[in-house]
């Protein structure tokens, strides 16, 4: 595997071997996910029956154009699988997602799923969290506000670093598909990722941030060598 990309879709590929006949999955969103997504859906032409729910509205669209049936948590609020990407990996599998401005859906999908796997080429993985940017989810109301507090709450959990609000490339605020925006909390080392999601938790304004703590079950990781599964049950708690 010669560059990321191959070892991206190289761990979907091991993901797509999880993928048993009626499961319910949740397809997680990013240029990873996407990789899984392409390749299940070549598994569903080849005649595998599952049924999906997209984490994303780019992806509930790469997915219906590749003929994967779908549904919503609202027809099917128990999955079985979901699949999805990370930013930063953690050696304990708590993971730093929403690079992609999809935090919010991804999080609920993951929470309603029996298993979370992820899956990343090898450049993901960290020994602490916070090198990348903290995405968080934010009501536009108040939003300065509530920037303030996110800002004085990381300053608490021992991580203090400045928080932006996430603009597009045409320099208009970014809005996610449930309609918030996003900070993007410039951390360089979250020495207590369960300290900080609380006292995020806790902020009037705030909607969900991008520590997934907990959810992960497994990591697929793919390097130069290889890939590699990171099981959460072999993990030392």
């Amino acid at each position: 595997m010669t560059n990321l990309e191959d070892r991206k879709r190289a761990a979907s590929a091991r993901a797509v071997e999880f993928v048993q006949p009626g499961m319910r999955i949740g397809l997680g969103s990013g240029s990873t996910a996407r990789h899984f997504v392409q390749l299940l859906g070549a598994r569903v032409r080849d005649g595998l029956s599952v049924i999906a729910v997209p984490t994303s509205e780019a992806t509930r669209a790469h997915a219906a154009q590749l003929g994967i049936p779908l549904s919503t948590l609202n027809e099917t609020p128990e999955l079985d699988l979901t699949v999805d990407g990370a930013d930063e990996i953690a050696p304990n599998l708590t993971v730093i997602k929403g690079g992609g401005g999809a935090l919010l859906w991804e999080k609920i999908v993951a929470a309603a799923s029996t298993r979370m796997i992820v899956v990343a080429d090898h450049t993901k993985c960290v020994v602490a969290l916070g090198h990348f940017p903290l995405p968080i989810e934010v009501v536009p109301f108040g939003l300065a506000a509530t920037r303030r507090a996110v800002e004085a709450a990381a300053a608490a959990a021992g991580c203090p670093g400045p928080a932006v609000v996430r603009h597009t490339r045409e320099g208009h605020p970014f809005v996610t598909d449930g309609g918030h925006h996003l900070l993007d909390a410039s951390l360089r080392r979250i020495p207590d990722p369960k300290a900080l999601a609380s006292r995020l938790a806790g902020i009037p304004g705030v909607v969900e941030h991008g520590l997934f703590i907990g959810l992960v079950a497994a990591a697929i990781i793919a390097g130069p060598e290889g890939v590699r599964i990171v099981e959460a049950k072999d993990l030392d708690h």
